[in-house]
């Protein structure tokens, strides 16, 4: 079944939990998409896991336009939501609405994602108005990394987590269909989730909340540069990728592959001739 910002609102109506993965290419988009996941985000983390560099800082548009068409052509039935990078909606509500636009024209997208509160509100509702569904994302916002200090759990004091209740609001009153609640307290995740009507996608914020996302490369065990205490691995795919590579690089060196069964063949009348 196709599923769209519809989906989302039924699915804290009745609910129901609301699953989101990452992906950055065809071939995963394409599996994903068939096991039934609601929603694809074309995360800015593919600067990490995908482009090697130590935060999502240096993501492009270019990168996550380029990123976000493979995904596209994968993905039939999940909501595909694109991940806005750092500088192309900070600068202003023109360029908000802009590049927003980029993600469902050029790059076949259903929804964007940004990150913020009271700050980018006025980005939100011009976005909206511009008929482009929002995903807020607030709590730890990786674009923020520098003025937080690092990666670090937000909302732990009574003003800070005050701040995170307000900051929700304000995306919902803004128009957002759902928000992303990351590195925030079980419980005041579960606090946020009732008090606003749309849905929340937690990653590291408890069960509490209508949904959740993880980076795939996280929970396959793919990416070991960093290990989040919130990811569960559901496979090591890391390692059985590494013994694969392994027994190709031996059994090349050993000239056990290809064997037979891997040629093509050629008729021997034809070899004769060029002799």
């Amino acid at each position: 079944m196709k599923n769209t910002v519809v989906t989302f609102k039924e699915a804290k109506s009745k609910g129901e939990k609301l699953t989101m993965l990452t992906a950055y290419d065809y071939s995963t988009a394409k599996l994903i998409d068939e096991s039934g996941i609601n929603s694809i985000l074309v995360g800015d983390s593919l600067g990490m896991v995908c482009l090697g560099y130590p935060d999502t800082l240096s993501v492009t548009m270019e990168d996550m336009i380029h990123h976000t068409k493979a995904v596209a052509r994968g993905a039939k039935n999940a909501l595909i939501v694109g991940d806005m990078p750092f500088m192309s909606y900070q600068t202003s509500v023109y360029d908000a609405v802009y590049n927003a636009g980029r993600f469902i024209k050029e790059a076949n997208a259903h929804a964007v994602k940004l990150e913020g509160g009271a700050a980018v509100a006025e980005q939100v509702k011009a976005i909206v108005r511009a008929s482009i569904p929002v995903m807020g994302h607030i709590g730890l916002t990786p674009q923020s990394v520098n003025a937080f200090g690092g990666f670090k759990v937000q909302g732990k004091s009574e003003e800070a987590a005050r701040k995170l209740i307000e900051e929700a609001l304000i995306l919902e009153e803004a128009g957002a269909f759902s928000i992303v609640l990351e590195c925030v307290p079980a419980k005041l995740a579960e606090i946020i989730s009732k008090k606003v009507s749309i849905p929340t996608i937690g990653i590291g914020a408890g069960n509490g909340c209508d949904g959740q996302v993880l980076v795939y490369q996280d929970m396959l065990g793919m990416f070991a540069d960093i290990k989040p205490k919130f990811v569960k691995q559901y496979a090591n795919i890391g390692e059985n990728m590494k013994e694969a590579f392994k027994k190709y690089i031996s059994e090349v060196k050993e000239g056990a592959f290809p064997s037979k069964e891997h040629e093509f063949k050629i008729d021997e009348e034809v070899l004769e001739k060029l002799y």
